[in-house]
Parts: structure tokens; sequence; C-alpha cells
């Protein structure tokens, strides 16, 4: 299946999970996430939940790493140069939902990009082989290619991966894992 096809097909199936749905196997996911072997790095990328798009709800994730003492990295879009700009999460970090209902810091302390040592990424499906299907702007690839070279990408899915491989342009970046409430991928 082509990306278009798949951004539709798994927007409408978010669309019919329930709160509860949402809210358990978000849990679910956050659970598994434990099992991850990351837990010896600092820097972590978390995207903040979308919940108009029913994304995961990355609040239980972001209380584990809270919880590990580790430094929590959160992004503003700038939706110009399709680039992300990269704060540390503090308690005295203002975030605001933008346009497009993406909570984000207003500002703050600055990371680049090659500091992160992990990046939890949003996405709507996946494959077997980690390649994944985002909202389509290429905000993530941009990023992911400025990290450096040994930065664990962790996709984040209510659902399985995809059978069949989906289709890849130059500039994707695969996954690491991809976590769902019923396992932990690795590629």
């Amino acid at each position: 299946m082509d990306k278009p096809a798949l951004r539709l097909h798994y927007k409408n199936l978010r669309q019919a999970l329930s709160p509860e749905a949402i809210e358990d196997k978000s849990l679910a996911i956050a659970n598994r996430v434990l099992s991850l072997d990351i837990w010896d790095k600092t820097y972590f990328h978390l995207f903040l939940t979308m919940e108009e798009q029913r994304e995961v709800h990355t609040d239980f994730i972001l209380h584990l790493l809270a919880g590990k003492d580790k430094e929590i990295i959160v992004s503003r879009s700038d939706f110009e140069t399709h680039r992300m700009i990269h704060f540390l999460l503090t308690d005295n970090t203002k975030l605001v939902k933008n346009k497009f209902g993406i909570p984000e810091p207003v500002d703050g302390i600055e990371v680049p990009s090659d500091k992160i040592d992990v990046v939890f990424v949003p996405l709507l499906a996946f494959d077997e082989k980690g390649q994944r299907v985002g909202y389509g702007k290429g905000f993530y690839d941009r990023f992911l290619s400025e990290c450096k070279k040994d930065v664990i990408t962790v996709g984040l899915s209510f659902f399985e991966a995809e059978n069949e491989p989906i289709d890849v342009f130059d500039t994707d970046v695969p996954l690491h894992y991809c976590v769902t409430p019923e396992k932990v991928y690795s590629f």
C-alpha cells in the first residue's frame, strides 16, 4: 500500500478508538517501553500528544523519563522550513497548542539535534523492516538526519506492523524499535 492510502486507513482506525481504548493502549505501550535497552542514555526527545489526531498519549512515557531523571527534549515546529527547534523540558517550560493542535514550548533552553540520544517518533503506520508512515511533511526525517549516527529511534503505534513493505524515499529514516500495546518490534 502506498503512503497516502496508509495515512487515510490508519487515521480512520484511530478515529474508531474510544478514549478509554486510547488510554489503555497508551499505558500498555509505556509499560513495554520499560523493556527497551535505552535507559543508560541521557537525552530523550518526546513528541507531545496531538489529542485531535488520537495519537498515543505520551504523558505516561513523560512520567517514566522524569522518574528516571532523564533530560526530556520537546520541539516546536517551523512550518515554513519544515524543521523543528528542540528545547529542554523544565518546570518553567510554557506549552501552547499551535494552529494544528500540537503542544509546543514557547521558548526555553535550546538543545541541538546531535545531542539527543533517543527519539520517540510519532507515526501512523510502520512495516516489518522499520519503515514508517508519518503525516507527510517530513519533519521527523529531517530532524533524524541531523541527529548523531547512533541515535536510537523508537516508534509508538496502537497497531501492529504492516506485512507489505511501505514505499520508501531516499530521505526516509527507519526506526530501530516500534512499540505497540502487544509487543516490541526490533529492526
